[in-house]
């Protein structure tokens, strides 16, 4: 495995100071332009993408270096130019998996989750597929067969996909034009995040809007836009985020019975369906004014609650990202689990399920087993083991406060 830096990781604390940002200009011009569950779901479905992704990448980048190890046709030197190139590469590359993943249902599946949100702000940019990672690096593998070292490869792949975050924004209009003609910008990226039939399957471009022009792709935005699919997810449940559509594609595919129809749905657009399934659906109309966003409400003390329990959740999320290299794989698949448990629990809570009470009682009662784990093992390299004790006191006491708040969920 080469080893670089991993900037996004480093990243995360300018991401959600940006968010604050942008939710207090959204409070104090009372957009409306956040909603606690939304934003927390965008967030979870990133930190799942992360997280499972610590596992992943090496697979990911062990490809390309093999790749390039194995097969490249010469060396490129890391001049300032070559770094340039490499960048325009890239980028062109991103423009065609972008593409291709809104035309190919089965790369869709990777990608559907970065359009589930309703919402259009800063957090949507974190939410993210864990499945995507698995069709897009073929499409960059050229460039190692190029001769582009591995190291280089990784730092620009972060740099353009670092570029994309602040362009998830609806408080910026429009910018001057040259940058609107070459770069994608928050009103570009707005059309690219729309369901509204003119806007679907547009504007693909990563950091340069100059591919959606030169290959047909281009829409300018010249109405308002309904964010999210066509079939809307309608949960928070980050694990569900990440599996429905293939849990859909898979019932599908077993009720077709033409092997040339069941490639079809694998390869063909989504909506495609044989005739057995109702035939190709084309994207309903759809306006601001007929446009319902699913919403759920629970008491205020709740919402408080999960704010409090997710804040923790995305603490212990970022130390496992920037400690994980140093734990051995089962300790490393465990704390994973608690994280995913986790932050599913919080969705469940945020809808107000049934199910949510004993689930959230058993991630709490995990979390104490894990914490204590943790401290007898000082895996968490914490010389005066105060921070860990606090954190099991802390589980314990949000078990009891949680356990008061049953009869939310007997309702």
């Amino acid at each position: 495995m080469p080893a670089a830096v991993n900037y996004i990781v480093y990243a995360i604390p300018v991401f959600f100071l940006l968010i604050g940002i942008e939710l207090l200009i959204d409070k104090s011009k009372k957009t409306g332009y956040y909603r606690l569950n939304d934003a927390l779901s965008n967030i979870n479905a990133g930190i799942t993408e992360q997280v499972t992704g610590a596992f992943l990448k090496a697979f990911v980048v062990g490809v390309y270096a093999w790749i390039f190890d194995h097969y490249k046709v010469t060396t490129i030197p890391p001049t300032l130019l070559n770094w340039t190139i490499l960048f325009i590469g890239i980028d062109f590359f991103y423009y065609w998996f972008h593409r291709l993943a809104h035309e190919i249902n089965v790369l869709w599946g990777g990608h559907v989750v970065h359009h589930q949100s309703e919402e259009y702000n800063l957090s949507v940019a974190l939410r993210q597929g864990a499945f995507q990672k698995f069709g897009s690096f073929l499409f960059y593998l050229p460039l190692a067969i190029i001769g582009f070292d591995p190291v280089m490869f990784i730092i620009i792949s972060q740099f353009q996909t670092l570029y994309q975050f602040w362009i998830h924004t609806k408080t910026i209009h429009l910018l001057p034009k040259p940058i609107e003609y070459i770069f994608n910008t928050p009103s570009h990226h707005r059309v690219h995040h729309g369901r509204n039939p003119k806007y679907i399957d547009k504007n693909h471009g990563g950091t340069l809007i100059i591919w959606d022009r030169m290959f047909g792709t281009f829409q300018k935005e010249d109405e308002e836009v309904v964010y999210g699919i066509t079939k809307p997810l309608k949960t928070w449940n980050p694990l569900r985020a990440q599996l429905d559509f293939w849990k859909d594609l898979f019932a599908d595919l077993s009720k077709t019975k033409k092997l040339t129809d069941k490639l079809k749905l694998l390869f063909f657009p989504p909506g495609w369906f044989p005739q057995e399934l109702g035939g190709p659906q084309a994207a309903p109309e759809i306006t601001p004014d007929i446009a319902v966003k699913y919403n759920t409400v629970i008491p205020v003390k709740l919402n408080y609650y999960v704010l409090v329990q997710f804040v923790i959740i995305l603490g212990l999320a970022s130390l496992f990202l920037f400690t994980y290299e140093s734990y051995d794989l089962t300790t490393g698949l465990i704390f994973m689990a608690l994280i995913l448990f986790s932050i599913t629990s919080i969705g469940m809570i945020l809808e107000a399920n049934r199910k949510a009470y004993l689930i959230e009682i058993g991630r709490l009662l995990f979390t104490v087993v894990f914490y204590v784990l943790m401290l007898q093992q000082n895996i968490l390299h914490d010389p005066n083991y105060f921070g860990l004790f606090g954190l099991v006191v802390f589980a314990l006491g949000s078990t009891l406060i949680f356990i008061s708040m049953r009869k939310t969920f007997a309702k």
